[in-house]
């Protein structure tokens, strides 16, 4: 299960950086217009998301990091589907990728959980 958690904390680690530093452009810009959110709630996330891939990342080799990282990484994602069925109203098609990436923060977090 170790193996599990370590693949699943690199592919989330990577991807929240990407996702994070995506936050800066120009594109996501204009999405946070569409939610309704303040440029400085868009930087706020990004900077949430870069700083839960790094601490799931150091979970690699400090085991409580893993679910302290998990942790961030699935309430950033419940807020996101919700900003997208609740406050946008968008398809339930544009809340499958946060909420694909919310069940594999849960993952990682329940492979953890003991390392408290």
């Amino acid at each position: 299960m170790h193996i599990l958690s370590i693949i699943l904390q690199s592919v989330l680690g990577i991807g929240f950086v990407l996702f994070g530093l995506m936050k800066f452009g120009k594109q996501m810009v204009e999405e946070f217009k569409r939610y309704r959110l303040s440029s400085a709630t868009r930087i706020f996330t990004g900077l949430v998301e870069i700083i839960s891939a790094v601490i799931i990342i150091i979970g690699i080799w400090v085991d409580p990091y893993a679910l302290v990282g998990g942790i961030l990484i699935a309430v950033t994602m419940v807020v996101a589907v919700l900003v997208h069925l609740v406050r946008v109203k968008d398809p339930a098609a544009k809340a499958m990728m946060p909420f694909i990436l919310l069940i594999l923060a849960l993952a990682v977090i329940s492979l953890n959980w003991n390392t408290l």
